[in-house]
C-alpha cells in the first residue's frame, strides 16, 4: 500500500514539475496582436475600451511611464515605429471624471463632464499606480517567476514576441521589438485552469487555509450614490467595491467607504462598470444611486457586454470554506477580479483577488518542490 502510495505521488510531483517548466509563450499561444490606444484618443473614445490598454505615441517626443523606453520598430529596418508611453485603466478614468477642486457640487461635476471627455488619454496617465508602470516579461519566463510579478499587485505585462535575450528569465528591460503582446492575471489564472489536474491537491484547500482570504474589506452604501462612489474609488485606489445594506446609524457617511466586514452585500460598483458609457447616459447616472445605476445598466441597450462578462449587477461570492478550484472556476466562468467572501449568514467576511490566488498559489508550489 505504502509503495504504490509513494508511486502515485512520484508521478503527481513529475506532473506538476512538467507544468511549471511552462513559460510565459506557452500562455500566450491563442493570443492575437495587442490591442492599443493611440495618445490623440479622447477620454470618450478610450471608455469603450476594455479593462486597460497600453498607449502608444510617436518615437521621440516622450518620456515614457517610469522613464520607460519600450519601443516597437520595424522588423526588417529596425526602425521606431511607436513608442509606449503609459498604461491607461478603467480607474485612471474614473480618477479624472472623480477629480475636483475639492468641492461638493454635484452640478459641477456633470456639467464639467463633457469637457473632461474631450481631454486626450496621454494627460490622464498616471493617475493610478498601474498606469505609472509598464512592465515587460520575457517570452521564455517560466510560471514561477511570472507568478512572482503578478503576486505584488502587477495586473499586466507586455511580452516582446521576438525577445533575443533567450537565457533571460523574469522582466526584461526591452528597449525595441517588433511586436509585444500582453499576459494579465487572468490569462493566468485561465491557463493554470486549464491545467488544473497537474496542480493536483492544492486547488482542494480552501481559500482560508491556503492563504488568500484577504479580511480587509471596503464598502459603499446603497444611498451612496455613482459620483461618490467614483470618488471612493479613486480615493481609495481600489478597482471595485461592494454595496452593502445601509445601516440604521444616522451619522453614517454615505459619501465615503465603510467597513464592510460583517454588513450584508447585496452588489458590486466597479470602475469597469462605466466602459463603453455614452456621455449622455453618464451625465443622467452620476446622481443616481450606485445600487441603482448598476441594475439600469444590466438592463441598458447602450451597453453590450462581449460574452462571458458579468453584468454589473451580478454579485460573485463563496464562503471561507470554498476549495481554491472552485473560486478560480468562478473568477474565470464569470470574468470578475476578485470575489467577495461571505459567511454562513451572508454577511462580509472579507475578499479574494487574483493577486492574493496568484501569490497563495506560488508559495504552495514552492513548499511543492522542496518536499520533491
Amino acid at each position: 500500500m505504502q509503495q504504490r502510495k509513494d508511486e502515485q505521488e512520484a508521478t503527481a510531483a513529475k506532473t506538476t514539475l512538467r507544468l511549471l517548466e511552462k513559460t510565459v509563450k506557452d500562455m500566450l499561444v491563442d493570443q492575437g496582436r495587442l490591442v492599443e490606444v493611440p495618445y490623440t484618443a479622447t477620454l470618450g473614445d478610450t471608455m469603450n475600451a476594455l479593462v486597460a490598454l497600453p498607449v502608444a505615441a510617436p518615437p521621440g517626443q516622450w518620456i515614457g511611464a517610469s522613464g520607460s523606453m519600450i519601443l516597437e520598430s520595424d522588423k526588417q529596418t529596425g526602425a521606431v515605429r511607436k513608442h509606449y508611453i503609459g498604461m491607461v485603466t478603467m480607474l485612471d478614468i474614473v480618477a479624472y471624471i472623480a477629480d475636483d477642486d475639492g468641492s461638493n457640487d454635484q452640478t459641477t461635476d456633470v456639467a464639467n463632464l463633457e469637457k473632461k471627455m474631450m481631454v486626450p488619454v496621454s494627460s490622464i496617465i498616471g493617475r493610478s499606480f498601474e498606469g505609472l508602470s509598464l512592465w515587460t516579461l520575457n517570452p521564455n519566463t517560466n510560471i514561477l517567476d511570472c507568478m512572482e510579478l503578478f503576486s505584488k499587485g502587477i495586473h499586466r505585462a507586455l511580452v516582446p514576441m521576438d525577445s533575443q535575450m533567450e537565457n533571460i528569465q523574469g522582466v526584461e528591460l526591452v528597449e525595441s521589438a517588433s511586436s509585444y503582446k500582453m499576459l494579465t492575471q487572468m490569462d493566468l489564472l485561465k491557463f493554470l485552469k486549464d491545467h488544473a489536474s497537474e496542480l493536483g491537491e492544492i486547488l482542494s484547500s480552501s481559500i482560508k487555509e491556503i492563504g488568500c482570504l484577504n479580511q480587509n474589506v471596503y464598502a459603499i452604501t446603497d444611498r451612496t450614490k455613482v459620483i461618490d462612489a467614483i470618488k471612493c474609488l479613486r480615493t481609495a485606489l481600489l478597482n471595485a467595491v461592494p454595496i452593502v445594506e445601509s445601516s440604521n446609524d444616522f451619522e453614517e457617511d454615505h459619501r465615503q467607504l465603510v467597513d464592510g466586514e460583517g454588513r450584508k452585500p447585496i452588489g458590486t460598483f466597479s470602475a469597469t462598470d462605466l466602459r463603453g458609457c455614452h456621455l449622455s447616459a453618464l451625465q443622467t447616472w452620476l446622481p443616481l444611486r450606485a445600487l441603482e445605476f448598476t441594475e439600469l445598466v444590466s438592463r441598458s441597450p447602450l451597453f453590450a457586454f462581449k460574452e462571458g462578462v458579468s453584468a454589473p449587477k451580478e454579485m460573485v461570492s463563496c464562503q471561507p470554506q470554498a476549495a481554491l478550484g472552485e473560486v478560480i472556476e468562478k473568477i474565470v466562468s464569470k470574468h470578475v477580479h476578485r470575489v467577495w467572501v461571505v459567511d454562513e449568514q451572508g454577511l462580509l467576511a472579507g475578499l479574494v483577488s487574483l493577486t492574493d490566488i496568484v501569490g497563495a498559489l506560488r508559495v504552495s508550489l514552492l513548499s511543492k518542490i522542496d518536499v520533491m
